[in-house]
């Protein structure tokens, strides 16, 4: 009887998180087409970033403008979501890189990766017996 109960429990509970995800799923879908406008930036599902033109609800297509000039009609559902405008600016700053150690030995021998500028690579390793 122990077992039967816990199986109950259990299919419950997995049948209430699979109806709270798709009614999560719906509302983020609806917000999403409501921010769907001509002019919005959007990024297609397969990473493409460009400006709405215009979407055909009737052939389910959207014309996109990727670039000055170039636009592509593309299927509906690569709309991916609207890109706000604070997330499209990326901050660039140079960050001085530290300057680079040579020479660096551990137990005798360079570090992997590590460049030696005081090796005479023209000799040739010779061994004695």
């Amino acid at each position: 009887m122990g077992q039967e109960t816990i199986l109950i429990v259990i299919v419950v509970a997995f049948a209430a998180f699979m109806f709270y995800n798709s009614r999560k799923r719906k509302k983020q879908q609806e917000e999403n087409a409501t921010k769907m406008v001509p002019g919005a930036r959007v990024m297609l599902s397969f990473g493409l970033y460009g400006t709405l033109v215009s979407v055909d609800d009737e052939k389910v297509t959207a014309d996109v403008e990727i670039a000055p000039g170039t636009v592509v009609t593309v299927h509906r559902q690569t709309l991916s979501r609207v890109v706000e405008d604070t997330a499209t600016e990326v901050e660039t700053t140079a960050t001085p890189e530290a300057e680079p150690t040579t020479g660096t030995v551990l137990n005798g021998e360079p570090i992997y990766g590590e460049r030696v500028d005081d090796v005479d690579t023209t000799k040739k390793r010779t061994t004695e017996d």
